[in-house]
């Protein structure tokens, strides 16, 4: 597929995509007003069940009669204990008594959700599935382009965007270091797949045939213009959309991102037990130095669920999990559809200057 035909094959408008941000931010609302744009929203589902996962469909459907993507894990997750919880109970344990909660204790690992996960999209059957920390297997991937759904896969490295091309997507999503919330990496180790985004775009756009769409950092048309102009097709901003008034993201959550003067944000393992980029906080602050005691995704992200939820109830953003991306500084609060707007017409400024 020519770059050119990724607009058309998305059916969408501009190249502007609300990035997927599970765990509260991505809500219908969100993503069809994007998608009413003229841009592409996405549903954030990872944390959903297949019912809600139903059910949200249904509801951005209510809400927008355009495309619009859906989002989930497609690897990562942990099947078996290989870590001692006790260090981390005992760093918790302080915290939930401040909180008022009952002492924390080790959840019981969950089965990966992603194939009841992935039934429930494919009865759905959205325009638009996407998917990050893995491929689905080759017959799952069979059903989905059965049904005539574009799949598009993220990557982090030039190999993995090629391992996606061969399982057959429609298109990559670069991900490039600069992006917020957790990393995409599934071949290879983290630590040298943090590739900055332009350069992972043009990396990308020269090894593999399918359209590519840039991601990391990105929170303007001038942003847009620039990735576009390093060979993507497309581009997805998620933070620039947290502080929308259709982003579920909890108060403080949204207060701490526009009040960001500069990038604070930093790699950490503290929250979920999976690499992702967030605003330095007091929890990260907390764990400095005792990284060993984080148990790895998913029940580090389960262990910490109370607190986080109770934190949020108490606009305590130090203990929230505040995913952002490097260009943070420059969030605007704005109604989806508007940004939306804004940035096509940035766009233009930026191509005609």
């Amino acid at each position: 597929m020519a770059k050119s035909d990724l607009l058309k094959r998305l059916g969408i408008e501009h190249p502007v995509i609300q990035a997927p941000m599970g765990g509260g931010p991505s809500t219908p609302a969100l993503a069809a007003a994007a998608s009413n744009a003229g841009g592409l929203g996405s549903l954030g589902a990872p944390y959903l069940t297949p019912q809600q996962i139903l059910e949200a469909i249904a509801e951005v459907r209510r809400l927008t009669s355009r495309a619009f993507n859906v989002n989930l894990f497609a690897g990562g997750h942990r099947s078996e204990e290989l870590a001692d919880p006790k260090p981390m109970l005992e760093l918790l344990t302080a915290i939930h008594e401040e909180l008022g909660l009952p002492p924390p204790s080790v959840p019981t690992l969950p089965p990966d959700p992603f194939a009841a996960q992935l039934e429930a999209v494919l009865e759905a059957r959205p325009p638009i599935f996407s998917f990050t920390f893995g491929i689905p297997g080759a017959e799952q991937m069979a059903r989905l382009k059965s049904l005539g759904i574009a799949v598009m896969g993220t990557a982090t490295t030039v190999a993995e965007a090629r391992l996606l091309q061969e399982a057959g997507v429609d298109g990559v999503i670069a991900q490039g270091a600069e992006a917020a919330a957790h990393r995409g990496t599934f071949a290879g180790a983290f630590e040298t797949s943090m590739v900055p985004t332009l350069d992972l775009v043009r990396g990308i756009a020269a090894s593999v045939s399918v359209p590519v769409t840039a991601s990391g950092g990105l929170m303007d048309g001038r942003d847009v213009a620039a990735a576009l102009q390093a060979g993507a097709a497309a581009a997805a901003l998620g933070t620039a959309f947290l502080a929308a008034p259709e982003s579920g993201a909890s108060a403080p959550y949204k207060e701490a991102i526009l009040a960001a003067r500069s990038d604070t944000t930093v790699i950490t393992r503290a929250f979920s037990g999976r690499p992702a980029r967030g605003l330095a906080n007091r929890f990260i602050a907390v764990l400095a130095g005792k990284e060993a005691a984080i148990l790895p995704y998913p029940l580090q992200n389960a262990l910490t669920r109370a607190m986080r939820a109770e934190a949020a109830k108490r606009g305590e953003s130090g203990l929230l999990s505040l995913w952002a991306g490097t260009g943070v500084a420059r969030a605007r609060a704005l109604p989806a559809g508007e940004l939306v707007r804004r940035i096509v017409r940035e766009i233009g400024a930026e191509a005609v200057s």
